[in-house]
């Protein structure tokens, strides 16, 4: 019911769900879940979310990579500071990924362990 609610105030055009710093670490804990990471390689190298995986979303071949994903299981989709990730959520819902959720200020918010 609450699906309902939301689609009827939103209008249904929601793709992604934004989730603060202790949301996303929470998600991080269920089952099928993959942590991507969206800024570039040089971003990624200089401190990342443990376990999370990298596609530059600015980069030419990110509908290609995310193709080669499951588009059923939960993604935790994260950048610098929230907009490319928001950015890469909406591409993914294009191409019918369902279980996308975004940190609300990027990696620049995360209270959590960044590992290099």
């Amino acid at each position: 019911m609450f699906d309902f609610l939301k689609n009827l105030f939103t209008g249904g055009s929601s793709s992604y769900q934004n989730l603060d710093s202790n949301q996303f670490a929470e998600q991080m804990t269920q089952a099928d879940t993959v942590i991507l990471d969206v800024r570039t390689p040089g971003e990624f190298a200089s401190g990342r979310i443990p376990k999370a995986i990298n596609i530059d979303v600015t980069g030419g071949g990110f509908n290609t990579q995310i193709a080669k994903l499951d588009p059923q299981k939960n993604y935790l989709v994260y950048c610098r500071s929230g907009m490319r990730s928001a950015k890469a959520c909406g591409i993914m819902a294009e191409n019918g990924f369902t279980h996308l959720f975004n940190l609300s200020g990027g990696i620049s918010g995360w209270t959590g362990k960044v590992t290099r």
